[in-house]
């Protein structure tokens, strides 16, 4: 998929072609080693924290589930006190504590998600406490993989945008749409060379 869409990209906008020289080669990749389950307890692990303080709550958080990967009934078992020693915010154990629920109620099918659309899948996220759209895309981008994905509020594709196409402000949510329909349908590759472009580090 890489080169069909950086070929695509560079054709069809030639700022992007300017952005693709400058970062080199795509090394967008996946995350194949996380279940689905895990990778949204991840992302709500990851909220609002710094990288490297998130990365010791969510190993401590692992450690939890011993010898087994995190899954929705392992989690509903575990007391409070245990997320809680492990780092977890009370906050973030509430939504936590929703994710599991709906996982094991069936309201939430996490492990057919790749069979759905785009639209069904950010639907199914957000009905999970603390689950944004913002999340939802990522993980449409990063977990499953989906090439179209533009998360329009996300300040790193809009500062992206903002340099590259030398803006005087921040694009907000429809002018981002606007200069990034060209880019359909390879939107996600689009999306991780502006991450890169603006601090040499994607998601």
């Amino acid at each position: 998929m890489h080169r069909k869409a950086v070929n695509h990209l560079r054709r069809v906008d030639p700022v992007m072609a300017d952005v693709i020289a400058a970062v080199g080669p795509c090394r967008f990749k996946t995350a194949p080693h996380l279940s689905h389950f895990e990778s949204v307890a991840r992302s709500i692990i990851f909220q609002q924290l710094s990288g490297k303080a998130a990365g010791t709550i969510h190993g401590r958080f692992e450690a939890l589930f011993g010898a087994e990967r995190p899954h929705a009934a392992a989690l509903a078992a575990l007391p409070d006190e245990a997320l809680r020693s492990a780092g977890v915010s009370r906050q973030k154990v509430s939504y936590l504590r929703d994710l599991a629920e709906r996982v094991l109620a069936g309201a939430l099918p996490i492990e057919t998600l790749h069979d759905a659309p785009d639209d069904d899948v950010i639907r199914h996220l957000t009905s999970v406490k603390g689950v944004g759209v913002w999340t939802a895309q990522m993980f449409l981008m990063f977990r499953l993989g989906r090439p179209d994905v533009l998360p329009d509020l996300d300040l790193g594709i809009r500062k992206g945008i903002q340099q590259a196409y030398r803006l005087r402000k921040l694009p907000d949510a429809k002018r981002v749409h606007t200069i990034g329909a060209k880019w359909a349908p390879y939107r996600t590759i689009a999306c991780w060379y502006l991450w890169r472009s603006i601090d040499g580090e994607a998601s």
